[in-house]
């Protein structure tokens, strides 16, 4: 009886989502549990990061950014 009405709740949710323009999307992520989860993340950004050690423009956009944040934070 209770999940009846959840599935109900969760239809009519859903409904007005669809009405509102929008569309269900299913996508897959990488799994955080894995054993070699951090490992990879430390691979992948390591070589995200090997242009920009390269290319010294991009850490003097960086350190101009960096220092143009005055009154952003309260």
């Amino acid at each position: 009886m209770e999940t009846t009405r959840v599935n109900v709740r969760v239809k009519k949710h859903r409904d007005a989502l669809r009405m509102a323009g929008l569309r269900p999307v299913q996508i897959w992520v990488p799994d955080t549990r894995r054993p070699d989860f951090a490992e990879e993340c430390r691979r992948q950004c390591l070589l995200a990061a090997q242009p920009d050690t390269a290319d010294t423009s991009v850490q003097q956009l960086m350190d101009e950014a960096l220092a143009d944040v005055d009154g952003w934070i309260e």
